[in-house]
């Protein structure tokens, strides 16, 4: 079995870029994957991607270096587990606000007795349709968990969920905490700023990895400047329609 880089480097502390994408066309993956990020993430919360999309897009991306993290609509075990099954290694798991909730989804990763994993490598690509001979024995180090805090509740157990064994690192959630602060849309509200620079310093005190997303590139450099390793500097759709729009403004005739 494989080596998990992206875990191994993220444990190690090493800044990890990349971008989210949510066109959930093969094709627009693969070609992302060309571009040289560290690793690039499949939505399924916010993007019209099911098991079969995602399993293309990991098709596609698979003779290149940059490594896929899936964030799933929910932290369902059975989901989870057809995640894993396709050979997803990295999952980001939105919404997630008790230590609680962060130990079900480490369980849900890995197989009994440290977890709770239903076994059906012979059926899955992860083990090669049981090729990978050692795949149940040496599968749970390599799955990589972190989880998304977003909300008020979330922030009052950061400690507790940063401190759950299993979970690899941490990921502050802007959009939806600044709803929750009650400043809905206006991520750069000081309020909602101080909050997600208290989260990163927390997630970094408990000595896990803190990640964030952001369209703007200084935003994105100060983050890194701070010390999270998991950061997220554009979103293919956000690029795609800012190309087009621009282009066409260049060329309006009315």
């Amino acid at each position: 079995m494989q080596e998990n880089v992206f875990k191994t480097r993220l444990l190690a502390g090493e800044p990890q870029t990349g971008i989210w994408l949510g066109m959930a066309s093969p094709y627009v993956t693969e070609m992302a994957a060309t571009a040289g990020f560290d690793w690039l993430l499949l939505d399924a919360e916010h993007a019209p991607n099911d098991v079969a999309s995602l399993l293309a897009q990991l098709q596609a991306m698979a003779p290149y270096v940059s490594a896929p993290v899936v964030r799933p609509p929910v932290g369902d075990p059975v989901l989870i587990k057809r995640y894993l099954d396709i050979g997803v290694q990295n999952l980001l798991v939105p919404m997630v606000e008790s230590a609680e909730q962060a130990a079900a989804l480490v369980a849900a990763m890995r197989y009994p007795p440290e977890g709770m994993r239903g076994v059906g490598h012979v059926l899955s690509r992860a083990a090669r349709w049981g090729q990978v001979a050692d795949y149940p024995q040496q599968a749970n180090r390599q799955m990589c968990l972190l989880v998304q805090v977003e909300t008020l509740r979330g922030l009052e157990n950061l400690e507790a969920i940063a401190a759950v064994e299993g979970v690899d690192g941490v990921f502050i959630g802007p959009a939806d905490l600044s709803a929750a602060m009650g400043h809905l849309g206006d991520l750069g509200h000081p309020d909602v700023v101080a909050a997600v620079d208290d989260g990163v310093a927390r997630i970094r005190a408990a000595g896990k990895a803190a990640g964030i997303v952001t369209v703007d590139e200084s935003e994105a450099q100060r983050y890194l400047d701070a010390g999270c390793t998991f950061v997220g500097v554009g979103v293919d759709t956000v690029l795609f329609v800012e190309a087009l729009r621009g282009l066409a403004g260049r060329f309006a005739t009315r």
